[in-house]
């Protein structure tokens, strides 16, 4: 009688891989999975890897598991998140962690992950507001008799881009090469 044929190996190593990521980015540590797995720790490694899992230092493990830590992790992460808009990729850089791994940071502390383009709405909002408090700085540092050369030199940006940003803040323009503070329109007589 003849044994039973053996599963195919790359399913079943698909499947562990898989099994022993979710279970290495919930906390687990290497040595835990090859306790429960019955693996060797270097077949925990190669299967790990081999499902594109991002490893984590031992303080980085120490972090996610002490349940102070982590609260204050999944805190900040959320601070991040919703009053700089980040997204979850900027999360995970900040938290040294994954993208799954910030995520179910943000949700464990109250978060609510968004969509992109509530993210994008978030940024632009963001942007605009830089943008006038800059066009407003600009106008006032015209008005009191810089040049639009001197402002775009000091501001790294280019001449047009000063112009832009001066008519955007309703800047009184002084005639071409009348350099010195804005006048106030002559009364025709």
């Amino acid at each position: 009688m003849n044994p039973p044929p053996p599963t195919p190996a790359s399913h079943s190593n698909e499947v562990t891989a898989q099994a022993l990521r979710e279970q290495y980015e919930s906390g687990a540590t290497v040595d835990e999975l090859v306790a429960s797995s019955g693996l060797s720790y270097g077949s925990v490694l190669n299967r790990l890897h081999d499902a594109g899992t991002v490893m984590r230092t031992s303080w980085q493990t120490r972090r996610l598991r002490d349940g102070h830590a982590r609260r204050n992790l999944a805190a900040r992460l959320r601070r991040l998140y919703e009053q700089q808009g980040a997204t979850l990729t900027e999360l995970a850089a900040a938290g040294s962690v994954t993208r799954r791994v910030a995520r179910r940071l943000l949700i464990e502390a109250g978060g609510t992950p968004r969509t992109t383009q509530q993210t994008l709405r978030i940024r632009s909002a963001a942007s605009t507001a830089r943008r006038k408090k800059l066009a407003l700085s600009l106008r006032a540092r015209y008005e009191a008799g810089a040049t639009v050369p001197d402002l775009a030199a000091e501001c790294s940006y280019s001449v047009g881009t000063v112009y832009r940003l001066l008519h955007q803040a309703g800047t009184r323009m002084r005639p071409k090469h009348n350099h010195g503070p804005a006048r106030a329109p002559r009364k025709q007589s």
